[in-house]
């Protein structure tokens, strides 16, 4: 199936320096190298009292790390767009950076060009529109 991009989401337990500016900021740059994309912006932000958040704006699309440290988790989206990449290139840095336990990866073909049409209801012009639920689990933290 052909399509614009490839988006990987990647699931990350049991992983270590989850609390480091520092350590996110070199998993990106080193994620940036070896996917062979070209960086143009890279801001990584720390939570309080635990947990950051990195994004690597590249020419290609994006690359973010989301970390929960008291649960041992790292959420990260792998977004590239034109030439093919391997995202195991991505993982592999991940692995050393982070040396989770354990990885669930799923891989989304994004501007898929052979979708068929799909019909969607038009929304109501006057009046509220009844939002869709959400079918995602709750969570409490």
């Amino acid at each position: 199936m052909k399509a614009i991009g490839r988006h990987i989401i990647l699931e990350m337990w049991g992983c270590q320096n989850l609390d480091s500016v520092e350590t996110a900021e070199r998993a990106l740059r080193d994620m940036v190298d070896a996917l062979d994309v070209h960086l143009l912006d890279l801001k990584v932000y720390p939570f309080s009292p635990v947990g950051v958040t990195g994004v690597a704006i590249v020419s290609e699309s994006h690359l973010v790390i989301h970390t929960w440290p008291e649960f041992g988790y790292a959420a990260v989206d792998v977004f590239t767009c034109g030439a093919p990449r391997d995202p195991q290139a991505a993982v592999a840095v991940l692995r050393r950076y982070f040396k989770p336990e354990r990885i669930g990866v799923m891989e989304i073909n994004r501007g898929q060009l052979e979708l068929p049409d799909e019909n969607v209801e038009p929304q109501p012009k006057h009046g509220r529109s009844t939002p869709l639920r959400s079918r995602a689990p709750a969570y409490s933290a």
